[in-house]
């Protein structure tokens, strides 16, 4: 009997093989809708995260901060892509939660434009004017404030009007309820023929986190494997797209509903970035502490943060292959 038992086990796991990984969601802020979230795109549909080990059943989609937070801790989700001050502030008031990578490096995504054919068209012709950003304590509103400082004015000497999201503001720019809009890619690329860039926010602005990658606690206690195939996956996507844009192009066009010209346009433009800077918009997921110190302190000018932060409390490098951990 013991023989016969046993022979059935070995001829089960010959057929049926090992049990497959459970498949996880994770959440990514604005996915199909900014640009920080196309590596995603990009790995699921080249298969990198699978190869990788990390078995995603679905990748969410997000308004962003607190929203964010809530639909992956409510959510049980192990793995988000989430901005960096909505994730300290949500880590201050209890959220057990540990940042595990630096995804996006820069705010690039990030134009001042005006409506085409208006006589606003250089920085120095921002004092007075009406800007629009989408909403109190948003990341927008923070480059608002410090566009004006980095061009050494106050923050009275324009008028920071709340509009809403980016569409919105695209509304309200033609409307003439603002005189300047903050877009982002690949919603002023979708939008080109109807605006004109007064400035790239690459072009005046220094590095300054946008997103990162965080995990729950219960994740990095029990699945560090997944985190790490998913860092892994992401990692590959970055590479593929800085190496195939316009494979690239395709796959992002189809999965954020784009036609391929403004896919196109919206990566060339995030790829070729850095050109000023040095630093790239999408990361491999190594941690730049100068930028995300520059994000915290213009958040806390208007409001979305306060308080000091604690890096080495919250920040768990220990997922990162070897060459992407801070050196010691």
């Amino acid at each position: 009997m013991r023989l016969c038992f046993a022979a059935v086990l070995l001829f089960a796991s010959l057929t049926l093989g090992p049990a497959p990984r459970a498949a996880e969601q994770i959440v990514v802020t604005q996915y199909t809708i900014g640009a920080n979230g196309m590596p995603y795109a990009i790995g699921m549909e080249k298969g990198f995260f699978q190869q990788e080990g990390a078995e995603i059943a679905d990748v969410l989609s997000s308004a962003g901060g607190g929203t964010t937070v809530r639909i992956m801790l409510g959510g049980n989700l192990p793995y988000g892509e989430i901005d960096l001050a909505g994730t300290v502030a949500a880590i201050q008031q209890g959220a057990d939660l540990k940042i595990v990578s630096d995804n996006v490096l820069t705010v690039a995504e990030f134009i001042w434009a005006s409506k085409k054919g208006s006589a606003i068209r250089t920085v120095a012709d921002l004092k007075g004017k009406k800007i629009g950003f989408t909403n109190p304590r948003s990341t927008s509103q923070a480059l608002g404030v410090l566009l004006l400082e980095t061009l050494g004015m106050q923050p009275g000497d324009a008028e920071l009007t709340r509009v809403g999201g980016y569409g919105e503001q695209m509304v309200a720019l033609g409307a003439g309820a603002i005189d300047v809009a903050t877009l982002v890619d690949p919603v002023w690329s979708k939008n080109a023929a109807e605006i004109q860039p007064i400035v790239h926010a690459a072009d005046v602005l220094p590095p300054l986190c946008d997103v990162i990658g965080v995990a729950s606690g219960a994740a990095v206690a029990q699945k560090g494997g997944f985190i790490r195939a998913v860092l892994r996956g992401r990692r590959r996507a970055v590479d593929f797209m800085y190496a195939h844009p316009d494979e690239a192009a395709v796959i992002i066009a189809k999965a954020y509903k784009l036609d391929l010209p403004v896919a196109q346009a919206a990566l060339t433009n995030l790829l070729t970035s850095h050109t000023k800077s040095g630093v790239r918009y999408w990361g491999p997921g190594n941690f730049d502490f100068d930028g995300m110190n520059r994000m915290i302190r213009a958040q806390t000018v208007v409001g979305a943060f306060s308080g000091e932060v604690d890096w080495a409390k919250i920040v768990d490098t220990s997922f990162l292959p070897d060459d992407l951990k801070p050196k010691q």
